[in-house]
């Protein structure tokens, strides 16, 4: 999901992990893109270097969110830095998400477009509750818990379905699964193999 310049910055976990290599974004159509992702079982080092690559992969091509699947790696987790409705960025990681939504009265749509990283460059409409609750582990494999509504309600939404084997092309219409295609065919030369490799040293 696409990236904006917000002020202030919720950690309430801890910070993202830096110093990760950037990796190719893996697109619509792999296998790995369309499976439930494996539970993570081991909180160790491996997993801190996989994220902190996730996280590299993520800033370098001005994203606000990024599942394990994602670069290629069949791992349910995704890390996220991302605005909420009052511009309040929130970061952070989650691994085994489970989402909760608003039910009856509490449940407000909001139909707000919404893109892919995975198919860059296109973005349609896609109906989500406005409000989203999050929770799963940390690296360390200790209990997190995000929340929020706007673009970060949507991530977190977003991200999780990646880790069901779901992208939100799955959730619209054919007519917009089609306009997604035509809008990402039109710009494809701007994100070529290995995209968003090389992006950070421009």
């Amino acid at each position: 999901m696409s990236s904006q310049s917000v002020p202030e910055v919720l950690m309430p976990h801890g910070p993202l992990p830096e110093g990760g290599t950037v990796r190719p974004i893996t697109r619509w159509g792999t296998p790995v893109m369309h499976a439930r992702q494996r539970p993570v079982t081991a909180f160790d080092e491996e997993l801190r270097s996989l994220v902190a690559d996730m996280v590299a992969t993520m800033y370098a091509a001005d994203g606000v969110g990024l599942a394990a699947c994602q670069v290629g790696v069949d791992l349910a987790g995704f890390v996220f830095d991302c605005p909420d409705s009052s511009g309040r960025r929130t970061v952070g990681v989650i691994c085994n998400p489970d989402v909760r939504l608003p039910e009856g009265r509490d449940r407000q749509l909001d139909e707000d477009e919404e893109g892919c990283l995975s198919l860059p460059g296109a973005f349609v409409e896609c109906a989500r509750p406005d409000y989203a609750r999050a929770t799963g582990t940390g690296l360390d494999g200790e209990p997190v818990e995000f929340e929020g509504d706007g673009l970060l309600a949507r991530c977190l939404q977003h991200e999780t379905d990646h880790t069901m084997g779901t992208v939100f092309g799955d959730r619209v219409s054919d007519r917009s699964r089609k306009k997604l295609r035509k809008q990402h065919e039109k710009v494809a030369a701007d994100f070529p193999e290995g995209w968003p490799m090389g992006v950070a040293e421009e």
